[in-house]
């Protein structure tokens, strides 16, 4: 074996890989496949548990009211929207790490962190007479899950070939996003049983009948909510030591790591800074007592995206300065900003209905919506035929992760903009059709007889966004170099995630004001100017870049 052959297999081995060539079609076959598919299949699980412990809060907060705990509708959408916001924060910083500490540095570290929301929530929840602050800290620290999809996706889309980066990133987003679904269905399971025994907490006592996909649970059934939490234990403890043994940093995306501790200083670093601005935006928006309520939610946004970022630059150091500065070099692509908002439509849409369907669904279908003497309506009568969002709200978001693949397969074949286009004119049908359920429900003393179509539609919706997630995701690949493919994606997917805010705090005050379809019309009005917008940059005769 001569003396280049060896330094080419000592190149690609061990944790860190200092010779990566994908689109070497012969180093590619030899080495690359074997290694890359490795870390997309030890990433897969890992994103699904970040999935799951960022979006808990939306069957936990159904269970918190069937149980009785002593806090309004209001403000447990407000538990799902932090969350949401959170999670979308935690995405920014998460979109750069990759390159300063390392793609198996960040995704261990990342995933092993989400022990503390899991335990937290957990003890948290044994104890309904805490008051409301507790519930909303716990929301806020689940956000580090919806923040590894950035740094899972960075890091899965260096190790791919262009060709296949559309089916690779789909695969992992797709995969990982059954988090949401397997949470929805794994949460009310656990719940109905001492999973730890005399470890896991006395059981509280169902006021209200609940359910699952197996049927209903009625009230005075004994239910473990704190198992919502403490359940994902035995998951991530095992999923941490893969990420730790069986995955690899490329130096040569990640050139300046500096060693194991060091990376992971870098990341809690930056992790830690992110919740500064999250925590004092979220103080300024939430109403009293948890908050001064002085913003709303569309200044609260962009203040606290812009000091995080404000944040992250003025606080580097060393290495990081110049890592970060060089990456900030993505805002100055007009494409960054463009595919920000095509990506909201997509990934935006799913994780944004995905926190907001269970608790809507037990609103608006739970009640009886029944006319007073003077022709009012009243919605305060319990609806005994009620749909139970246990039952259902995970079909949805399962759909969505399940064609996400389909949609970058497609993108490859077909060009990733002529996909977005199609299915940004269904979701613009979909959600107005939505709206209109929604009135219709809301105006009848039997709104479960528009449950069926209610949830065609939703699907429809999960679907349209699922495909179009797999596209942007192509179209990013093929826009951007590889050293700002990472962080690009990473962004758009920051900014798309705050849907997961955006979706429970509309839904919920337009459900509070009586209108719940007008959260839904504007939606749909959003999925048309992005039409416009795709055709244009993309689609048109004369665009720069043609169906990328």
């Amino acid at each position: 074996m001569d003396m280049n052959t060896k330094q080419n297999i000592n190149a690609v081995q061990g944790t860190d890989i200092s010779d990566w060539r994908p689109e070497d079609e012969t180093f590619w076959e030899s080495t690359g496949k074997r290694i890359a598919y490795r870390n997309l299949w030890i990433s897969v699980p890992a994103l699904l548990c970040g999935f799951a412990i960022w979006g808990m809060w939306g069957i936990i907060t159904v269970q918190m009211l069937n149980l009785g705990f002593p806090f309004t509708q209001a403000e447990l959408f407000s538990l799902t929207a932090i969350a949401g916001l959170a999670g979308a924060t935690m995405r920014i910083p998460a979109s750069f790490v990759i390159r300063l500490s390392g793609g198996r540095n960040t995704i261990f570290l990342t995933t092993a962190m989400l022990l503390a929301p899991a335990l937290g929530t957990g003890m948290a929840l044994q104890h309904p007479e805490w008051p409301l602050w507790v519930f909303q800290l716990m929301a806020l620290w689940s956000g580090v899950g919806g923040g590894n999809f950035a740094s899972s996706m960075s890091n899965i889309g260096t190790f791919f070939p262009k060709r296949l980066q559309g089916t690779a990133l789909g695969l992992n987003a797709g995969l990982g996003n059954f988090g949401v679904t397997t949470m929805q269905i794994v949460i009310p399971l656990v719940m109905t049983v001492s999973l730890f025994g005399s470890l896991g907490g006395e059981p509280m006592t169902l006021v209200k009948d609940s359910g699952w996909i197996l049927g209903k649970i009625v009230a005075g059934t004994p239910t473990w909510v704190q198992n919502a939490g403490f359940a994902w234990v035995l998951t991530l403890v095992p999923l941490s030591v893969a990420c730790y043994f069986g995955m690899n940093n490329l130096t040569t995306v990640s050139p300046n790591i500096g060693g194991t501790i060091p990376a992971f200083l870098k990341i809690i670093w930056l992790y830690t800074l992110s919740f500064v601005p999250a925590g004092v935006g979220l103080y300024l928006y939430l109403p009293a007592p948890s908050g001064l309520g002085i913003l709303n939610m569309w200044l609260a946004m962009p203040l606290i995206i812009a000091s995080t970022l404000m944040v992250m630059k003025l606080t580097a150091f060393g290495t990081m300065k110049d890592n970060i500065a060089a990456q900030f070099a993505i805002f100055k692509n007009k494409h960054t900003w463009s595919m920000t908002v095509l990506y909201i439509v997509t990934f935006g849409s799913f994780i944004g209905f995905s926190m907001a369907l269970p608790l809507s669904i037990t609103v608006i279908f739970g009640i009886s919506h029944v006319p007073d003497a003077s022709g009012v309506l009243q919605h305060t009568l319990k609806n005994p035929n009620a749909p139970s969002a246990l039952t259902y709200a995970w079909i949805g978001p399962f759909v969505g992760a399940l064609v996400r693949p389909i949609g970058g397969w497609l993108s490859d074949k077909t060009g990733g903009s002529i996909v977005t286009q199609i299915i940004s004119a269904v979701m613009v049908v979909a959600s107005a059709s939505v709206g209109y359920v929604m009135w219709l429900a809301y105006q009848s003393a039997s709104p479960e007889q528009y449950f069926l179509t209610f949830m065609l539609l939703f699907v429809l919706l999960f679907t349209a966004s699922g495909i179009g997630n797999g596209s942007t995701f192509r179209t990013i690949a093929v826009i951007f170099d590889r050293q700002q493919a990472g962080p690009v994606l990473g962004w758009t997917s920051a900014i798309a995630a705050y849907g997961a805010f955006i979706a429970p705090v509309v839904i919920g005050q337009q459900i509070k004001a009586g209108t719940p379809e007008v959260a839904m019309y504007g939606f749909a009005i959003f999925y048309t100017l992005c039409l416009v917008l795709n055709w244009w940059f993309y689609l048109r005769a004369g665009a720069e870049i043609r169906n990328p």
